[in-house]
């Protein structure tokens, strides 16, 4: 299978400073994209430190015969921890923590992925664009329950309030599940910058109209940008080739 794949961030139209991170290994093994919280500095730190922490983990021990639920589920508990002592040694950021989501494609092509926070994985299959990851958010499980109807979920002033987050002790319940991939398919990573301004199906336009992975990832962030950039946004790509055109 072969993978065309590009990423960009921007800190968007109001925030002075930018506190996602992202990580593409140039092998195209892995993928990461986190979304910080906790203040200026807090926020851009715990991202970089779980974004540093798991690509470090990933790296070092991609060919040590772990399955990829292991690898993800490690390198996930490691930026964890990571982040939770520089909360001890630096207590101006006690608050901080980061959203992050990981894929990894493993030997056999098979993708895999990890998530905590309200940050997204997508699959765009043809026309269809479906959400795969789950947000950890108490506007999702509201959602779920039946308490707040899907009209109401984008404009509730609770809407990003987190129910897990890198940064806590209690990360215990988060999964590693594969990702069905067909060629053709385009997987997307993103923060919530880009889904708070774009619907659906606006992401799915743009994703199935843009063939070059880079300027689709820009064309994204563009048009967030357009309708408000309220927020860091944050656009990783991820193609399978059909073969030859």
């Amino acid at each position: 299978m072969k993978l065309s794949f590009a990423g960009d961030t921007d800190k968007g139209c109001v925030r002075a400073a930018n506190q996602d991170s992202y990580y593409i290994d140039p092998e195209g093994r892995f993928f990461i994209v986190a979304d910080g919280m906790g203040g200026h500095a807090g926020g851009e730190e715990a991202s970089r430190i779980a974004t540093d922490t798991i690509k470090a983990y990933l790296e070092s021990s991609w060919n040590n015969g772990y399955t990829p639920e292991q690898l993800l589920r490690e390198a996930v508990f490691k930026a964890n921890q990571e982040i939770l002592l520089d909360q001890t040694q630096n207590p101006m950021r006690g608050d901080m923590g980061t959203t992050v989501v990981v894929v990894a494609i493993d030997e056999k092509e098979q993708p895999w992925f990890c998530h905590i926070g309200d940050s997204r994985l997508y699959r765009l299959r043809g026309s269809k664009l479906d959400q795969i990851s789950d947000d950890h958010t108490w506007i999702a499980r509201a959602i779920q329950t039946g308490s707040v109807a899907i009209e109401e979920a984008r404009t509730h002033p609770w809407r990003h309030m987190l129910l897990q987050c890198l940064g806590r002790e209690d990360i215990n319940l988060f999964q590693v599940q594969p990702v069905e991939l067909q060629p053709g398919d385009r997987l997307l990573i993103c923060s919530d910058g880009l889904t708070e301004e774009l619907s659906d199906d606006r992401i799915a336009y743009r994703l199935k109209t843009i063939r070059s992975a880079q300027q689709a990832a820009a064309s994204l962030i563009d048009e967030a940008k357009s309708r408000g950039g309220r927020d860091n946004i944050t656009v990783v790509i991820i193609h399978s080739e059909m073969g030859e055109d």
